[in-house]
């Protein structure tokens, strides 16, 4: 059974509503505004539990929290070939690997 306090829950500030708005990275579609910080998160997490007892009675595949995932570190991502001979050339001139350039700036984005 799926622990839905483990999910990845957020809270900001709304200008445009003028509310806080709750909301959730495994149910994207689901969100929860009140003009209290801690009652938007509440009735996210009051509506989480609804949708996901829903989707058990229903059989449905439950979505796994972000934090209990095991990611291996690897990602694949397509680039123009102008920015991957931009980004090998600066590689070669720092002396890293284009794999640790990449992660760096990645980092510190």
């Amino acid at each position: 059974m799926t622990d839905i306090k483990h999910y990845a829950y957020r809270v900001l500030w709304s200008a445009e509503d003028d509310e806080f708005v709750a909301t959730v990275a495994e149910f994207p579609s689901l969100s929860w505004l009140h003009a209290d910080q801690t009652k938007a998160l509440q009735g996210l997490v009051d509506l989480v539990a609804g949708v996901v007892a829903d989707m058990e009675a229903s059989g449905d595949l439950i979505p796994e929290p972000i934090t209990e995932r095991r990611f291996s570190g690897k990602f694949n991502v397509r680039v123009p070939e102008s920015l991957h001979r931009e980004l090998a050339l600066s590689a070669a001139q720092e002396g890293v690997s284009l794999n640790r350039l990449v992660s760096d700036r990645l980092a510190r984005s």
